[in-house]
Order: C-alpha cells, then sequence, then structure tokens
C-alpha cells in the first residue's frame, strides 16, 4: 500500500476534481480494474484499491489484521507466521472482503437492486463461520433486531419495503456527491443486515461513485471518528455538510493514489 501519512489534502483542491475529469478516472479504472483481475496483476491499482478497501472497511469493524498482513493475504492467499494467534473471522471476512470487490466489479454495469446488494452481502459473509453459527442469515436480510449508536434502524418485518423506498428515491436523484452521502447515511440507519452493513454500504458507496463517473471514496480507518461523528449528524439532525466534505477529501486522496498509478496513461 501507499504510505498514507504522506498523503497532503492540500495537494488536491476541490476545482481541480472536474467532471470531465472525473470521468475519465472513473472509465478508466474501470478499464484497468478488468485488466489487472484478468491477468492476476496484484501490482496496479486494482490490488492497491483491494488492499486498502478491505482492510480499511474490516478495521472500522474491529478487524485485528494489519496492512501488511491484509496485502499477503491478497497476494498469496497466506498470512506470515506471527507471534500472536489470527482470528479465524478476520482473515474469512477479509477473505469475503475480496470476493466483494470483485463482485462489485462484475456487476458494475447493473443496476443497483435490492438483490445486487444481498449478493455483495453473501460474497462478504458465506465463509464466515461464526455468523453461520450464530443462525445470522447470509446473502438475506436480518431476521432479528439489531441497534448501532442508539438509532432506530428498520425492524426486520420492515427492512425490504424500506429499502425499496430508498433504491426508487436514489434513481429518482441526480447522481453527484451529496447524493452519495444521503445514500449511504441512509442505508446505514436502515441496517438491512444482521452484520456486514458498513461494509457493504461503503462497497455500495464506492461502486456508485465509480459507476456515475464520481471519483469513489475509500473511508479510511485513520478518519474513523471523522466519518462516523459525520454519518451520526447526518441521519440524526439531516446534516449532511460534514460527510459531504468529507467524502470529498477521500475523493482527492484517492485521485492522488490514482496518479500515482498513472491511472489516465492508458
Amino acid at each position: 500500500m501507499l504510505d498514507e501519512e504522506s498523503f497532503d489534502m492540500n495537494d488536491y483542491d476541490e476545482e481541480s476534481i472536474a467532471a470531465g475529469t472525473e470521468s475519465k478516472y472513473c472509465m478508466a479504472l474501470i478499464k484497468r480494474f478488468k485488466i489487472e483481475q484478468a491477468k492476476q496483476d496484484r501490482g496496479g491499482i486494482y490490488g492497491e484499491t483491494q488492499r486498502s478497501m478491505a482492510y480499511n472497511s474490516n478495521k472500522i469493524e474491529g478487524s485485528t489484521l494489519t496492512e501488511d498482513q491484509t496485502a499477503t493475504l491478497f497476494e498469496s492467499r497466506y498470512l506470515p507466521t506471527s507471534d500472536e494467534p489470527y482470528r479465524a473471522k478476520d482473515i474469512e471476512e477479509m477473505t469475503g472482503h475480496f470476493l466483494m470487490f470483485n463482485k462489485m466489479l462484475e456487476t458494475i454495469e447493473s443496476p443497483l437492486t435490492q438483490q445486487l446488494i444481498k449478493d455483495f452481502h453473501y460474497a462478504l459473509k458465506a465463509g464466515v463461520f461464526e455468523d453461520r453459527a450464530n443462525g445470522y442469515a447470509i446473502g438475506e436480510y436480518k431476521k432479528r433486531k439489531n441497534t448501532v449508536a442508539r438509532l432506530n434502524t428498520a425492524a426486520p418485518e420492515n427492512v425490504e419495503e424500506r429499502m425499496e423506498a430508498l433504491l426508487q428515491e436514489y434513481s429518482a436523484r441526480d447522481k453527484n456527491i451529496e447524493t452519495m452521502a444521503w445514500l449511504h447515511a441512509q442505508y446505514e440507519l436502515i441496517h438491512p443486515f444482521q452484520d456486514g452493513n458498513g461494509r457493504t454500504g461503503r462497497m455500495i458507496l464506492y461502486r456508485e461513485c465509480l459507476k456515475n463517473n464520481l471519483i469513489p471514496v475509500i473511508v479510511h480507518s485513520d478518519n474513523e471518528i471523522r466519518y462516523k461523528s459525520a454519518l451520526n449528524k447526518a441521519q440524526t439532525s439531516n446534516d449532511y455538510a460534514g460527510l459531504i466534505l468529507y467524502f470529498r477529501d477521500e475523493q482527492a486522496r484517492y485521485r492522488k493514489i490514482c496518479d500515482e498509478y498513472d491511472v489516465l496513461e492508458d
């Protein structure tokens, strides 16, 4: 992975991410992803994005794997020896995240539907023994009520209806970063699955940006407090300003990574 400590937000101001340039980045990314995936090339932007998304999204949810361990697992399918035992769930969910990203890429031209979101969840969770042992629905909506940060998430019997309403309204909205912030906040408020809502939600966020010619957003774990605070404010006060600003900062951060990999050089 790139050294994230070397990132300077001032290198990329908001005006530098113009709509036309965003479109070029997104088209180039999809092309490079598919070429590198087909060649099993894990040293380019496909591998960088896979590792970054999997490490950061899982770390936010409590994974103990390091960036180096995540990279080794992705690149060689094994983990280095360690004095500390690995948690099976961390390994299973990291592997599932890699598969979910591939599912996202495979279906990038498809509309966002409830079934597709369930397919993302299945890719993420199908290999997680602990979830199956706990009786969690895999690739299906939750069967039991869950809570997050004292928010009033959807009751299991209301999830399908609320998800359908969410997707219908999303379909009717202009596709910009403001809409992506709204979609992400509302999806996480519904919390449709027993577990894996944050990771599927952040994958949907990345996908819908990429699909709609917006520089994608990767939520980094070193910004977890800022992210969760802005997300909560959007959900509880209908104030999206902080979340939108944060997403724009992450767009600039990811664009710099793309430039390091010469994404526009093809």
